[in-house]
């Protein structure tokens, strides 16, 4: 089975990994996995330019094929912000809570019809002799008025998807994984993972 590197430390992001990916003959591991794995200052000025970043930077300190995503929130109202800058929102020592406290902060004069936002995310896929790729997807809902539910991480208790009246914290992982903005970049990675894989078995260059 292949092993695919995927660049993060969070734990509720490799099992959104996993149980997603769960058709591809690969194991995926995550950097846990890898303690002296260098530090990677994510800079870009958008989520592909991270993606890419660190996936290029992991699968030449591996030397296996790496999988790198960035992703987080697009609050209309406020210009698109957090975005690249959504895991750390809150500033030096930013949590979850701390971030969700601080985005119902900013939003707490903007009224129901002007809460639109999206969450976004791109995935980069880089094999160690240099072909790389990315992909990005997105989803489309609102943010509430309050945090709600137990589940899921980052902004999910504070974001309600289009077509649901519950945050994704509230609807849980099976439902968030079928529609999710990382939901819909994995699927478009999914092609390009199965043209390495098959490459590979054909002891083809990539």
């Amino acid at each position: 089975m292949t092993k695919l590197v995927l660049a993060t430390k969070n734990e509720g992001k490799v099992r959104e990994f996993c149980e997603i990916m769960g058709g591809l003959p690969v194991k995926i591991v995550s950097l846990i996995e890898f303690s002296d794995s260098p530090e990677i200052v994510e800079d870009g000025r958008t989520f592909e330019e991270n993606a890419l970043k660190k996936a290029r930077a992991l699968a030449n300190f591996t030397k296996e094929i790496a999988i790198a995503d960035d992703s987080g929130l697009a609050v209309d109202a406020l210009d698109g912000a957090p975005g690249v800058l959504s895991a750390r929102y809150s500033g030096e020592g930013a949590t979850d809570l701390k971030n969700n406290l601080k985005l119902l902060d900013d939003l707490k004069d903007v009224p129901s019809g002007r809460r639109g936002a999206a969450f976004k995310c791109a995935i980069a896929v880089v094999t160690p002799n240099g072909f790389e790729e990315a992909v990005s997807g997105d989803c489309r809902g609102v943010i509430g008025f309050e945090m709600s539910g137990r589940e899921g991480f980052g902004y999910d208790p504070l974001f309600i998807p289009e077509g649901f009246e519950m945050t994704f914290a509230e609807l849980g992982k099976a439902v968030k994984n079928r529609i999710s903005h990382r939901f819909k970049a994995i699927e478009s990675i999914k092609p390009v993972l199965e043209k390495i894989l098959a490459g590979q078995k054909k002891d083809l260059s990539f």
